[in-house]
């Protein structure tokens, strides 16, 4: 009876001693540390909001943006109040190298173009943010992956994003451009114009183009992937609304069960994919002329070159960088797509010079081939006006691991850095005093004159060892896209069109895109 006795004490000691230290670690957790740091933040004159407890500014970022998206803004190019107004009132209220929290984590953001070129350049300091499960569900990849991991990954991955790979993808790319063509065409049959919401079918066509380029022959299952994977984004971005609370995606709520769903059914569909693939080319049926056919080459080889085991890629890994594929390939080159079509609509000056260009190097009937497109001068000038007011990534956000300095700036370990790209791209200092206006002329001799010698002020796909694999690609296909579609189209702004730029992830139209089309 003794023994018991103390063995009941012994384990209610026990039980208090964990519960104690378990609780003193969240407490230090969600109350002491983020306290430390900002008094260490504010000791170094940065400023933003006092932390609140466990949320910080992550309740008023959430009722920000639904205000903001409860109503279209007036035609104009200065998003940053609608898209990300957390951060533009915190940097109009507190000064550049402001701070907000993202529950109990400060997010210093900086916009100073010196400093945003340290955080980029300096990957092995300034880390990319481990991605919340939920997201890595949908999209995991090269772009959320770390360290050496990476740097193979990247490896393995280059060759499919080279000059001479690209070039064999464009004639596949021009097939999707023409079915879209065709589409309107019909549309217009008997009838000069006609209105229509251009969203949903860019949105096709980067789908198209993303599947035929990355599954060849099975670009109709990898196109029901894509769909899948559309559902998938809406119900993640719902779930990025409020603080990530570690293990609540396995709470059967209704929302996880439909993601654990679709996941499934994409990673089913992906895996089996990928084994035909596989057994194609290892028959000699299939070549490597496609993104998963040159990443499965290339592990190929890696693996004749160092033995099956050391070649650091698993199956999982490769459907990884397939969603990868899908989510990334798709996104960027349809909003890209979207917002370039709108801008020429309301600036008709551009679009004529635009078509006058094409005209005149491709001609009104002529397939647009790889030179063709590196000649588009004024059409490299729009698309990259677009992408500086209309950037795919709005914020890129880098945490540091250990006690660190960024510029005259000591961080501590855990602090994450957000470079706010819409307002480092809106920068008067920088770009001059139009800098919130479409003016593609800025680019007339290249990004780096246009912004005065600084490439760090200009940062759609990131920039440094991290800058995005599919740059070309995404431009390439968007300048084949745009000269196909300005070859036998013209467009307007139709009267119904609602303004409404939107963070869904990337910077999306909220209410589509309604313009008036009419062939040339």
């Amino acid at each position: 009876m003794d023994t018991l006795v103390l063995l009941l004490i012994t384990l209610t000691l026990v039980f208090f001693v964990l519960f104690a230290k378990w609780t003193w670690r969240v407490w230090n957790l969600v109350w002491l540390t983020p306290r430390k740091v900002e008094k260490c933040l504010r000791k170094q004159g940065l400023k933003g909001n006092s932390y609140r407890f466990l949320y910080g500014d992550v309740k008023q970022n959430s009722e920000m943006n639904k205000k903001a998206m409860s109503w279209p803004m007036n035609l104009s190019d200065d998003v940053a109040t609608r898209a990300i107004p957390l951060i533009h009132q915190t940097v109009q209220k507190y000064g550049e190298n402001s701070f907000i929290w993202f529950g109990p984590t400060p997010r210093l953001l900086i916009t100073d173009p010196a400093l945003v070129k340290q955080v980029l350049n300096q990957t092995y300091r300034f880390k990319k943010l481990r991605q919340n499960p939920i997201v890595r569900m949908f999209a995991n990849g090269l772009a959320s992956i770390d360290g050496d991991q990476w740097t193979q990954h990247k490896k393995l991955l280059n060759p499919a994003f080279l000059s001479p790979k690209l070039k064999l993808m464009l004639p596949v790319m021009y097939i999707s451009c023409i079915e879209l063509v065709r589409k309107w065409e019909k549309l217009m049959e008997k009838k000069d114009c006609c209105e229509l919401d251009v969203a949903p079918y860019l949105n096709t066509l980067t789908s198209d183009v993303i599947s035929r380029t990355a599954f060849g022959s099975s670009y109709e299952e990898g196109s029901l992937v894509f769909k899948l994977q559309r559902q998938q984004i809406e119900l993640v971005n719902k779930s990025l609304q409020s603080v990530y609370i570690p293990g609540w995606r396995f709470v059967p709520t209704k929302n996880n069960r439909r993601m654990k769903e679709l996941s499934s059914k994409i990673q089913s569909s992906l895996k089996n994919i990928i084994e035909k693939k596989t057994k194609a080319m290892k028959a000699g049926e299939s070549r490597a002329d496609d993104l998963l056919g040159i990443l499965l080459e290339s592990i190929s080889k890696e693996q004749c070159k160092n033995g099956s085991k050391n070649v650091p890629i698993s199956l999982d890994d490769v459907i990884g960088e397939c969603k990868l594929f899908y989510f990334a390939g798709q996104e960027t080159t349809s909003n890209l797509l979207v917002w370039t079509l709108v801008l020429l609509s309301i600036h008709q000056n551009w679009q004529t010079r635009a078509r006058n260009e094409i005209l005149q190097v491709i001609g009104n009937q002529g397939k647009p081939n790889f030179d063709h497109l590196s000649h588009l001068k004024v059409v490299s000038m729009i698309i990259n006006e677009v992408l500086r007011l209309y950037p795919p990534a709005h914020t890129l956000t880098r945490k540091v691991h250990e006690d660190t300095t960024l510029g005259d700036i000591t961080l501590s370990s855990g602090v994450e850095v957000s470079l706010p790209v819409l307002l480092i791209h809106s920068d008067t200092k920088v770009w001059g005093a139009d800098a919130k206006e479409f003016n593609p002329e800025r680019f007339v001799d290249g990004v780096f004159k246009a912004t005065n010698n600084n490439q760090a002020a200009y940062c759609p796909f990131g920039m440094g060892p991290r800058t995005c694999i599919g740059q070309n690609f995404a431009t390439l296909e968007a300048k084949l896209a745009l000269a196909t579609i300005l070859q036998h189209f013209s467009f307007e702004l139709s009267p119904s069109y609602t303004h409404a730029p939107a963070t869904l992830i990337t910077l999306q139209p909220q209410h589509g895109a309604k313009l008036i089309i009419r062939k040339v």
